[in-house]
């Protein structure tokens, strides 16, 4: 911040250009609007207070900066780190006890300081009444003991204090200890006499070789400048003075700290020094644990001694502060800039899913490889978990008991109709076939293992291909019992046609062509396209779903065409065999489990697309053992209860309608 004059816009413009080079960044940069009577002090105070920044740089004048103060103690403002200019380190305008608050801790350059030899001695013999002619010296009475001179014809307000000449200037030189505009009025008087002396001394030269130079005036303003720059001497504390070949006087500077002192009253205390004699090698000297930083008010308390509360807030003090515009961004964190702010004013955006940085400030964020995934943190790659329809899972182990359990009852009713096979209902319903598909439906429960497990490349080439021909033979098998039982209503007339074809051999070839049409099937997609072990690392992010790849889509979804084909026109013959007298014929019965079968191959279908990962599987299943059971529900849960349960209805007469219920 600096006030818009050449000082100021002088000493903002080097600035800048040294905390860019040092690989520092400003945050802002405003200025004191000299123009304005409030000095543009309610938007200078917005901007600091709004900013994260904690160190203000300030080029100004005590003067121009005092309605800033003002501001900002009327909005209390504090916590921030003034680093002052030498036009107001010292200003005694700011550096009051009433802006402590808002300046306490403030650090900054200040005009040297040093020890003029007999000054004291000087002033203690000054006095206005012994040199009444001198105005500076009565100004400086009237200031230094708030007094004023009686005048000739001019009349003091009721209540002025008046000067009497007889005050004492011993308090004075307690504060005149530390002179710095004194100091360098001193340096420059004694500047400009040695160079008039240098001045007179090559005259002196010059009049003995030629007298026409005795003659010429005595300085031109140019001889005083070009004799400045070899002036050379040293003061009375031993600092040496001399001037560069431009006239200008190596910067030395008192590096100083406000403090409170024993008397609670604001100093500006000496903690360090620049030099910039090349000499010296511009000598830069801070002592750090001298310096009190600043601190929020009321962020804590002190209830110990004096002597240990002294020594805890020398410590507190002497923390030096950090100050950022945006804090440093964390691991797993990337810096975005701020559009409209400098480099150094960032947001800290967390990197995206799948990636990590692992350094703080990091400007991009890093991709993991395709089998590993950030850690919580997104500092650090991991292996990705793996994940399939196990064995191990709640709903696996479930499908596993499930399938296994459900294997049983085909089997059980296959001893059963072994058991029964003299029996009119067994053998009045194709008791080769009947057989023939309790075993297909068993290994249609059996094969929905095969979607359980880690999937295996041979796992992945057996488990559509096994689920595609037993249930192939299973619908063959019930499309074959369909046939077989309209053609032995239609052929009952004794001029039928249909009499050569009521044999075995015509369920076998109906059976046998069902499977191999599918085996073809099978055949073709493994050999051009077949199923293999894939891992997707799309669907979930941060998991390896290892599933079986089908291959082929359209070989998939052919051989379940297949089976619905198949399924419907076994549903088509039985319902328009539905008519056939009850007690003959179990068309209806195939109705109603094709019908199940149908819809829930049907339903299968969106819900498989929409399915994902090992899920797919779990849904494959789910349709395999509802059909499976479907089958063995409509088709022979009614003859085993006959069978069981009702004995008496299993004779022939009763098959044949001859026996009245």
């Amino acid at each position: 911040m600096a006030e818009d004059t050449d000082y100021g816009l002088e000493g903002i413009r080097a600035t800048k250009k040294e905390i860019l080079r040092s690989g520092a960044c400003v945050a802002f940069t405003e200025y004191i609007v000299t123009s304005k009577l409030d000095r543009n002090a309610p938007h200078l105070s917005k901007v600091i207070e709004e900013s994260n920044a904690t160190a203000v740089v300030v080029f100004s004048s005590g003067s121009n900066l005092l309605p800033v103060v003002e501001e900002l103690l009327r909005r209390n403002i504090t916590g921030k780190i003034w680093i002052a200019s030498e036009s107001w380190s010292t200003s005694g305008l700011v550096s009051i006890e009433k802006y402590w608050t808002i300046l306490q801790g403030a650090i900054g350059f200040a005009l040297h300081s040093g020890q003029i030899t007999g000054f004291k001695e000087f002033l203690s013999a000054s006095n206005p009444l012994k040199t009444p002619d001198d105005i500076y010296l009565m100004e400086f009475w009237e200031v230094n003991f708030g007094c004023k001179w009686e005048k000739a014809g001019a009349v003091l307000p009721n209540g002025t204090k008046r000067c009497t000449g007889q005050e004492s200037l011993e308090n004075t030189f307690n504060s005149l200890t530390v002179l710095r505009v004194t100091y360098s009025v001193y340096i420059a008087v004694y500047s400009l006499a040695w160079a008039l002396d240098g001045i007179i001394i090559r005259r002196r030269k010059d009049c003995l070789a030629t007298q026409k130079k005795c003659m010429e005036p005595l300085t031109y303003p140019w001889e005083i400048l070009h004799s400045l720059r070899s002036v050379y001497f040293t003061t009375s504390d031993d600092q040496e003075i001399h001037f560069d070949s431009n006239g200008d006087f190596p910067a030395v500077y008192d590096i100083v700290n406000w403090q409170i002192g024993p008397r609670g009253d604001v100093q500006q205390v000496k903690v360090g020094s620049y030099d910039g004699n090349p000499k010296q090698g511009n000598k830069f000297v801070v002592n750090t644990s001298a310096i009190q930083w600043t601190r929020r008010q009321n962020q804590f308390t002190l209830t110990l001694s004096s002597s240990m509360e002294s020594t805890c807030k020398s410590i507190l003090y002497s923390k030096i502060p950090v100050s950022t515009c945006s804090h440093s961004c964390p691991q797993g964190f990337r810096k975005v800039t701020i559009p409209g702010k400098p480099v150094c004013c960032f947001q800290c955006v967390q990197c995206p899913p799948g990636d990590i940085t692992n350094q703080t400030d990091s400007i991009d964020c890093f991709r993991c490889p395709w089998d590993q995934w950030p850690n919580v943190l997104q500092n650090q790659c991991v292996p990705k978990a793996l994940e399939f329809f196990s064995f191990e899972e709640p709903l696996g182990a479930t499908l596993v008991v499930t399938s296994i359990t459900s294997s049983t009852i085909p089997v059980a009713l296959l001893g059963l109709f072994i058991y029964c096979k003299t029996t009119p209902i067994v053998r009045a319903n194709n008791y080769s076939i009947s057989c023939l598909l309790l075993l297909s439906i068993t290994l249609c429960f059996l094969c929905s293992l095969t979607f359980i497990g880690y999937p295996q490349p041979g796992k992945c080439l057996l488990r559509q291909v096994a689920f595609g021909m037993v249930f192939s033979l299973c619908i063959s098998c019930v499309l074959a019992k369909t046939i077989t039982v309209v053609i032995a209503f239609k052929a009952t007339k004794p001029d039928s046609g249909l009499r050569k074809w009521t044999g075995t051999k015509t369920s076998y070839f109906v059976i046998g062509l069902g499977v191999i049409i599918q085996l073809c099937i099978c055949v073709i997609w493994l050999s051009l396209s077949p199923p293999f072990p894939d891992q997707d690392i799309i669907s979930h992010p941060g998991i390896i779903t290892v599933n079986c790849n089908e291959g082929s889509t359209t070989a998939f979804w052919c051989m379940i065409g297949y089976l619905g084909l198949l399924a419907t026109i076994s549903f088509v013959l039985a319902f328009l065999a539905r008519r056939l007298p009850d007690s003959f014929n179990e068309a209806k019965f195939i109705t109603f489990s094709l019908l199940a079968f149908l819809s829930v191959w049907v339903s299968f279908i969106p819900a498989y697309l929409s399915a994902q990962g090992k899920y797919t599987s779990a849904m494959e299943i789910f349709a395999i053992l509802s059909s499976s059971w479907a089958l063995v529900i409509c088709i022979f849960m009614p003859k085993c209860f006959i069978i069981l349960f009702r004995p008496e209805q299993n004779t022939k007469d009763n098959l044949m309608g001859k026996t009245i219920s």
